[in-house]
Order: structure tokens, then C-alpha cells, then sequence
């Protein structure tokens, strides 16, 4: 049986008199890719910002194995070389190289020498089918493979789990498959995922679990079938069914 790599206990963050969310529960286990969905505004990209501590939470608890991530004193840039994020839009520098961009978190944060990060950064690129690209700038690239050097960036440090929020969403439709098979071949390989997306086709293929978030609550959680085909709340039947039409219907535009 795996063994919980992330626990989420009662979790809850505010901003002002606005609650995001509260007394969220999850727990993430050692291989799974659990993909988070719901509508726009009900805190699903917050709660990835503060399991990796970028957003600092205002109440419950997180734990990464057996260490309480939330305890006061914790070095958080520690927890981020654990835990990657790949991010909406692509976060890269302009003026450094594709592999220049994957190899700085490894010079800077890890300290490893530049040859062997140089060599790490490389194996990474070819992970995500861009060692040819390795000498490219971010304005040589097309968005998925931007967003494909985001992915190489991350897991040049060797996290324990990966955070993608909404990946795709700044991509246009002819470029988010290559960007979801990198994630499909990450996930058989047993990378611990938590996706946040809308891509349906994606949450059914690839999840072991699904969570529908809405209005800062956890509705209802199962796989993939659970959900899709057995759901136990109207709320959800109603949401999946309005998302696969909406983006159903992008998908034979595009």
C-alpha cells in the first residue's frame, strides 16, 4: 500500500474578511496523480500555492512524509526544492537559454557545480523532448515547449511531488497535447502529482483521484469512474457535464 506523501489537515486561508478556503482534508500518496477541478474562484490555484508554502496558510496543518511543513521555523526554500510548481504562465527568463533557465535553481539553490548541473539540466530537457531546443530563448520557443522547459525547470530538483496549476490554460489548443504527454509519461513513471486543470481528458485518463472543489470546499473526491459515471452530488453531475460540453466543443473548433 503507498504510503501518504502529503497530509492536509483542515486547512484554511483568508484574505481580509474573504474566505478562500476552510478546513480543507487531503492526502496525497506516494505515486498518485490527484487532479483538482471546479469552477473558477473556489481556491483550487491557492491551495497548490500554499502546499508548496509560496502562500502562506492561516490555519490547519501540511505535512511532507513525517515533517509538519507548517511548523513555525520551517525553511521554506527547502520545502520548495521537495515540492515543484509549474505555474499558469511560464515563468522563464527571457535572457537566459532554455538550458541556462532549467540549470540556474541547480547553480543557485543546489550549488552544485556548473558541468554537473549543466549535465542534470540536459537530462531533464530530453525528458520533455527538447534537447534540441536546450540552446533556444523563450521567445524561440513556442508556448508548450515554454511551458515544457517550466516542467524540466522542476523536475531538474528532484521533488518529491509535483504542482501543476492550469498548465494548459495559456496555451492555444494545437499546443496543450504535447504538454499533457509529458505529464501522462511523468505519471507512469509514478511522479506524485497534483493537477489543477479543465482538462477533462487529462482527469480521466491519468487521475487516481479526482477532487471536486467548489466555493472553498472539498464537494465530493473518488476516481475518475466514481465521478464521471457515479457521482454522489448533483453539484458535481452538474459541473462535469457543463465542462466536457464547454471544452468539448473547443476541442472541435480548434
Amino acid at each position: 500500500m503507498s504510503k501518504p506523501i502529503l497530509t492536509v489537515k483542515q486547512l484554511t486561508k483568508r484574505y481580509g474578511s474573504n474566505t478562500i478556503f476552510e478546513n480543507i482534508d487531503l492526502t496525497v500518496n506516494e505515486g498518485d496523480t490527484i487532479v483538482i477541478i471546479g469552477p473558477s474562484g473556489t481556491g483550487k490555484s491557492t491551495l497548490l500555492r500554499c502546499l508548496n508554502l509560496l502562500t502562506k496558510p492561516d490555519g490547519g496543518q501540511i505535512w511532507l512524509d513525517q515533517q509538519e511543513i507548517t511548523a513555525k521555523g520551517t525553511d521554506e526554500d527547502r520545502v520548495r526544492q521537495h515540492i515543484g510548481m509549474v505555474f499558469q504562465n511560464f515563468l522563464l527568463f527571457n535572457h537566459l537559454t532554455a538550458l541556462e533557465n532549467v540549470k540556474l535553481g541547480l547553480v543557485r539553490v543546489k550549488h552544485m557545480p556548473e558541468k554537473a548541473a549543466e549535465q542534470k539540466a540536459m537530462e531533464e530537457l530530453t525528458r520533455v523532448g527538447l534537447a534540441d531546443r536546450a540552446g533556444h530563448y523563450p521567445g524561440q520557443l513556442s508556448g508548450g515547449q515554454q511551458q515544457r522547459v517550466g516542467i524540466a525547470r522542476a523536475l531538474a530538483m528532484d521533488p518529491r511531488v509535483m504542482l501543476f496549476d492550469e498548465p494548459t490554460s495559456a496555451l492555444d489548443p494545437e499546443l496543450i497535447g504535447e504538454v499533457l504527454e509529458v505529464m501522462r509519461k511523468l505519471a507512469l513513471d509514478g511522479m506524485t502529482m497534483v493537477v489543477v486543470t479543465h482538462e477533462m481528458g487529462f482527469a480521466r485518463e491519468v487521475a487516481d483521484r479526482i477532487v471536486f472543489m467548489e466555493r472553498g470546499k472539498i464537494v465530493e473526491e473518488g476516481s475518475p469512474d466514481a465521478l464521471f459515471y457515479h457521482p454522489k452530488y448533483e453539484r458535481t453531475r452538474e459541473f462535469l457535464w457543463k465542462i466536457t460540453e464547454l471544452y468539448g466543443k473547443k476541442e472541435a473548433q480548434s
